[in-house]
């Protein structure tokens, strides 16, 4: 019996150069049996490296990856139990669903019986609800139904681990989020361990247990989605994750009872105090609040109480997006910042009008104050 302890992947400083190119810097990570973790982040961080290296289509320069324990470094990807889906599916045009999918278990030594590949097929078909289609050419069907195929031809063969490269990026919004809630109903079906690869910071927080956020080669923050949005580790986080403000200053004092910073433009902000040790009297740092933390009213008495701070700003743009609005105000005490008003909040008075005055703020615990880097 397999020892549950022991981490499914796992990288030991691993490091990937192409000449002088460093793609991955001395990464240690770990993913345990079952999760679901998403690599994320810019283009060239990294990320899908990562992936190859899993895959066994890339070896390590410096460094092991573990696969259940074991050093596999010299392991080629078909002796792997790994398999992947990727970006563009590369389903064979020339073949049907049933023959797509039953692919890699004629390829076996010694080959299943006709009539257990048939058995096989039809039941990774219910799966991914796809029964009925195993005539079916793949270009008489849709992007979301190819999506499909690909995930049952990689999951037929039963791997420890499947990777996803994008897969879902040539999808349109509507079906992308269907196939973000498939993905999720069928890996927690199935059981089986998924690494995922996207630029998607709204895919990856939606659909993984843990994300793995990456920038030039290293990783910058691994956690749960709620952790890396409300406890980012740096401001390249909060920026990368959601929706950030940023307002910069100097800490002119630090106590157990709360932080003073006073901003580049002169004003005083009051945020709670600091637990991680990054902010000290004299240092600089950036206040994160998130736009949805922000508020902005006609009446200065509805602002949250205790405040971080209070301004007075003027509505510069608006954007309606269907359950909330986004606003982008100006103000002599925090430059410009957004702020994401619920529609709810809209109902009782009338939206704020382009050029409009307004009081804005937020409450002192929305604060979060961050280190540069």
């Amino acid at each position: 019996m397999a020892d549950s302890s022991i981490p499914i992947i796992e990288f030991r400083n691993v490091t990937k150069r192409y000449g002088d190119v460093v793609a991955t810097d001395a990464m240690s990570l770990a993913v345990t049996k079952g999760e679901f973790l998403s690599f994320l982040g810019p283009s060239g961080c990294g990320k899908t490296t990562s992936l190859r290296l899993i895959a066994g289509f890339e070896a390590p320069t410096e460094g092991d990856v573990l696969l259940d324990g074991e050093i596999v470094n010299q392991v080629p990807a078909y002796k792997r139990p790994v398999n992947m889906v990727f970006q563009h599916y590369a389903l064979f045009p020339h073949f049907n669903v049933a023959d797509n999918i039953a692919y890699g278990l004629r390829q076996r030594a010694p080959k299943p019986s006709a009539a257990d590949i048939a058995r096989q097929v039809d039941e990774i078909l219910e799966l991914v609800q796809l029964s009925g289609f195993q005539q079916r050419r793949i270009w008489e069907m849709s992007g979301g139904q190819q999506q499909r195929v690909a995930l049952a031809r990689a999951l037929i063969n039963r791997p420890k681990v499947l990777l996803l490269d994008e897969p879902l990026a040539a999808l349109d919004r509507k079906l992308r989020r269907e196939m973000q809630i498939e993905l999720q109903t069928l890996q927690r079906n199935v059981g089986i361990t998924f690494i995922l690869v996207t630029h998607d910071q709204e895919e990856a927080l939606s659909m993984s247990d843990r994300v793995c956020l990456m920038r030039q080669g290293r990783i910058v923050q691994i956690g749960s989605p709620r952790e890396l949005y409300d406890h980012p580790a740096n401001r390249y986080v909060a920026d990368f994750v959601g929706k950030s403000n940023f307002f910069e200053g100097i800490v002119t004092d630090a106590t157990g009872e709360g932080i003073s910073v006073k901003l580049n433009t002169g004003n005083m902000l009051k945020a709670p105090a600091d637990k991680t040790g990054r902010a000290s009297t004299g240092g600089r740092v950036s206040v994160s609040v998130r736009p949805e933390q922000m508020v902005a009213v006609r009446d200065r008495k509805r602002l949250p109480s205790p405040p971080g701070l209070v301004a007075e700003a003027r509505i510069i743009n608006r954007i309606f997006l269907g359950e909330n609005t986004e606003y982008l105000l100006r103000s002599t005490e925090l430059g410009e910042f957004l702020v994401l008003s619920p529609r709810q909040n809209e109902l009782g008075e009338r939206p704020f009008d382009i050029g409009e005055t307004v009081h804005a703020g937020f409450s002192r615990e929305s604060a979060l104050v961050l280190g540069e880097t």
